[in-house]
């Protein structure tokens, strides 16, 4: 990617010339037809989760435009950090009415790890702060056993409850890579695709129509990981 240019994956007529390489910013955009676009807003694992896309044949751009979230055939929302951050971030970038529409569309929509937990009513990491709403629900702290430390951190199993398409040729029981010490607890337990277990059970992959998000991050789950992420290409 150069660092000046016409952004890969966005074309439109009134182009802003840019030094972020990768990223698009637009007041018009259309998307080229297979495009992914990864929510930039600041706090995220952008690019590995962008090179892992690559690594399975899959067309991603990184972008902070809601014009470009909006023409893409599916978004990615990422992220690492602290939920209220997060939400303040999306608010101060115009970003949340267009994450919301992504999803309504019917478009295929994946959250990872931050991006999963953004998705709910309410969060209390750090106080108490409105999410996304997309999904009822709230996301807590773990409360575990004294010999437990928290985050959980490292490589833990799933648990299938429901067979996502993100799951496809994958076994019960596959290992993925999880780094939090927050975890949703969905008011509709219909939404679990999968569950993994530290100390107790949590939540570890929801499935709802043409959304998709997981607590653990498929960008760092090696084989495994690049093959939920080549499912969620093929969609």
């Amino acid at each position: 990617m150069p660092a000046f240019g016409r952004p890969e994956g966005c074309r439109k007529r009134e182009f802003l010339r840019f030094a972020h390489g990768g990223i698009c910013f637009s007041r018009r955009a259309s998307a080229q037809p297979g495009m992914i676009a990864i929510v930039d807003y600041g706090m995220g694992n952008l690019r590995s989760v962008q090179k892992a896309l690559a690594r399975v044949g899959a067309a991603a751009q990184i972008t902070s435009d809601a014009a470009c979230i909006a023409a893409a055939d599916k978004v990615v929302l990422p992220g690492v950090g602290a939920f209220g951050d997060a939400m303040a971030e999306l608010r101060a970038r115009g970003l949340v009415d267009g994450v919301r529409r992504a999803i309504e569309s019917g478009r295929p929509f994946l959250g990872i790890c931050l991006g999963l937990q953004l998705l709910f009513d309410v969060g209390y990491e750090g106080g108490r702060h409105e999410g996304l709403g997309v999904l009822r629900g709230e996301v807590v702290r773990f409360d575990l056993p004294p010999e437990y430390k928290v985050p959980h951190m490292g490589w833990n199993q799933l648990h299938i409850r429901r067979r996502a398409p993100l799951l496809a040729g994958l076994p019960d029981q596959v290992y993925a890579y999880f780094v939090h010490s927050y975890h949703v607890v969905p008011a509709d337990d219909g939404l679990i695709a999968t569950e993994t277990c530290y100390a107790r059970p949590f939540v570890s992959m929801i499935w709802r129509d043409n959304l998709y998000a997981t607590q653990f991050h498929p960008e760092k789950s090696q084989a495994q990981g690049l093959a939920m992420l080549r499912n969620f290409a093929e969609l």
